[in-house]
């Protein structure tokens, strides 16, 4: 386990995630404000054991793990810690059947107090500006904009939001 919170417990991923994992990142909705394509189940296979591969490659600047619910052990997305260099980034997405249950506003509290505890100076998160829920949940959190930009990925506008921990 990487961390918890009240409901939701962030862990390495697994082979036995593959089938949620294709649920995922084969979605058009879930995809739509992220980099990325829809993925078939083949290639959400080789992605999910690179991504498995990179937990113990040193110097490793890239981390997916699951997001599990507790009462069940149910597999409903990923979270990602992303180092560049200058910014320390978090992000996360759920199955789609999860959204609108404040999974996403718990993932985020628990993120924050996960990066202070790892000893993260600063946190950023990245939101397409039409993804108006997740713009909503950093501003909770006193994040602050400090860019806004068309993303070069996806080329839609964008905004980046930093928190000071």
């Amino acid at each position: 386990m990487i961390f918890e919170t009240e409901r939701l417990r962030i862990r390495k991923l697994l082979l036995t995630d593959l089938k949620p994992f294709f649920k995922l990142e084969s979605n058009p909705e879930v995809l739509q404000y992220a980099t990325g394509d829809i993925k078939t189940i083949v290639a959400c296979e080789i992605e999910l054991k690179d991504l498995m591969n990179r937990y113990d490659k040193p110097k490793n600047d890239f981390w997916i793990y699951a997001i599990e619910r507790k009462v069940d052990k149910k597999f409903i997305g990923t979270v990602a810690l992303v180092k560049d260099n200058v910014d320390d980034e978090i992000g996360y997405r759920f199955i789609q059947e999860y959204w609108g249950k404040g999974y996403a506003t718990e993932i985020c509290k628990g993120l924050i107090s996960y990066c202070r505890f790892v000893g993260m100076k600063k946190i950023v998160g990245y939101v397409v500006d039409e993804n108006i829920a997740s713009a909503k949940i950093l501003k909770r959190f006193n994040f602050t904009e400090v860019k806004k930009f068309i993303s070069e990925d996806i080329g839609l506008p964008e905004t980046k939001y930093e928190l000071i921990l």
